[in-house]
């Protein structure tokens, strides 16, 4: 029997890279997703397949469908667009995942989600490491997204206490690849569109904090270890790539990489924003045999091809 799996988020830039490996590798793909961010473009290549199917739905509403697996990645993952409409972000997070976590409870499915590196906040701990509880800002601007996803992961392990669900819980770090919406505000979408178009480049602070960037189709290949995984281990795990960079060096790689004559310039640091992000990811490495192999010149390159194609199309 082919499995049955439902995306939340699937229209997304990491939805859809998922929704299409999963075709790949034979499975019926189901993709849900309200199209706030995501978008129809991301998956257009996918529609005449047949076991894929889209739903225009809202995770904070249940949702009624039998599946195997859910993969919950339903939630504006950018700061521009969850700033947008800060108490829908929570309840995207919150009330999607009570309702994705009813709907496994319903038909016994396995069910992964979706969290992120900002569960640590601004750290303290470098590089951070699953075992780690945080450094958050609950009443802050970035809130609504970082405590949201923290509440989402304690419902997921009170399921999983209390009812044994089967879940999975990864924290994704910074990524990047095609398909990533060009207004979203990060920094590598944001540095190589204004490359693109020559504009100057906009760095926040002094261009000293780091990040530490995967590409998409690392990202996707360790979700789909981690959704297979054995079924005791249920994480949380840190999935990314523990090269750090300075804001400075991506700038200047992607001014070398493109040949753009762009300058840059340097405005205020955001409120909360995070000086250092650096995954650990010695479970990633022991549990599921997972590091990433994509480095951050090729990956950019990739990148900057989607973008650029983009650009002259607009």
């Amino acid at each position: 029997m082919t499995k049955k799996i439902l995306v939340t988020g699937g229209a997304g830039f990491l939805g859809s890279h998922l929704c299409e490996r999963l075709l790949e590798a034979g499975r019926d793909v189901l993709c849900v997703d309200n199209f706030f961010t995501g978008s129809k473009d991301n998956i257009a290549h996918l529609m005449g397949n047949p076991y894929f199917e889209v739903m225009r739905h809202d995770v904070t509403f249940p949702l009624y469908v039998e599946v195997d697996q859910i993969y919950n990645l339903a939630c504006p993952a950018s700061p521009v667009h969850y700033q947008h409409d800060p108490v829908q972000t929570t309840k995207t997070s919150v009330h999607g995942a009570i309702n994705m976590l009813g709907l496994a409870k319903r038909v016994q499915a396995r069910i992964l989600q979706a969290s992120t590196s900002e569960v640590y906040g601004d750290p303290e701990v470098h590089p951070q490491v699953e075992s780690y509880w945080g450094k958050v800002n609950p009443i802050g601007i970035r809130s609504c997204y970082d405590e949201g996803k923290r509440c989402a992961e304690t419902l997921f392990f009170d399921y999983w206490r209390q009812h044994q669900l089967q879940i999975k819980v990864v924290r994704i770090f910074n990524t990047y690849g095609p398909r990533m919406h060009p207004n979203d505000g990060r920094v590598v979408s944001n540095f190589i569109v204004q490359a693109l178009k020559g504009e100057d480049i906009t760095i926040y602070g002094d261009g000293q904090q780091t990040r530490s960037f995967c590409y998409v189709d690392d990202l996707v290949e360790v979700m789909i270890r981690m959704m297979d995984s054995a079924q005791d281990f249920v994480g949380p795990v840190n999935i990314g790539n523990p090269c750090e960079f300075t804001m400075l060096e991506l700038a200047e790689q992607v001014v070398r990489l493109t040949g753009s004559k762009s300058r840059l310039i340097f405005k205020p640091l955001p409120a909360d924003d995070p000086k250092q992000r650096q995954p650990d990811i010695s479970l990633a490495k022991q549990v599921l045999d997972w590091e990433p192999k994509v480095d951050l010149a090729d990956g950019l390159k990739e990148t900057i091809t989607y973008f650029s194609t983009r650009l002259k199309v607009a």
